[in-house]
Parts: C-alpha cells; structure tokens; sequence
C-alpha cells in the first residue's frame, strides 16, 4: 500500500504542478493522463491500469527531458511494481472485485 501511496502521490505533484505553471497542448494531455493515474494509483481504481499507463508515461518523460531522467524512473518504476503486484488490501479495487490470493501449492516428491 505505501509504494502505490508514494508512486500516487508522486505522479499527482508532479502533474498539478506542470499544470499550474500552463505547460503547451500536448504536454497538457500527457500531464493530464499522468495526473489521472495518479490519482486512480492513490485511490486504488484500475490499479494494473493506471499502472501501465503512468509507466509508459514516466518512460516518456525519461527520454523527452534527458536532463534529469532519474525521477522519472524512480516513478516509472514505483508505478510498474504497483501494477504487477496489485493494489493491496485498502483499495477501491479489493472492495470491488475482491481480494486476489495466489496459492502455490506444495512440492510432491
């Protein structure tokens, strides 16, 4: 739960805050999407969703802004983790649908 809170909570500042300062129109829509991402990480909705999505796009701004690429792979990264492993047990996503339990069953010899 902690690594989808920071990952969300990452990619929120960093999205309001280009929003605030009036980026150009496509960075609006990809700061836009980015921002939504962070908020469905936040909350725990579409979690394996918004996970890709803040992914690829944390890759893009990696490679678009090649000044200072390390934060945007630090996040990129959070947020892949957080979509491969699930939102958690306080999640919008465990009260819809149910919490997921992979049970790996015991070696026979």
């Amino acid at each position: 739960m902690l690594m989808r809170l920071v990952g969300g909570s990452a990619l929120v500042s960093n999205g309001v805050r280009f929003l605030l300062g009036g980026p150009p129109v496509g960075t609006f829509i990809l700061t836009s999407l980015q921002t939504i991402a962070g908020l469905l990480l936040l909350v725990g909705l579409w979690t394996p969703v918004a996970g890709a999505l803040a992914t690829f796009i944390e890759i893009w701004n990696a490679f678009s802004h090649p000044a200072d690429p390390w934060i945007h792979l630090l996040v990129g990264t959070l947020a892949a983790a957080s979509a491969m492993i699930g939102p958690g047990i306080w999640s919008i996503d465990a009260h819809l649908f149910g919490l997921k339990r992979i049970d790996i069953p015991a070696r026979k010899s």
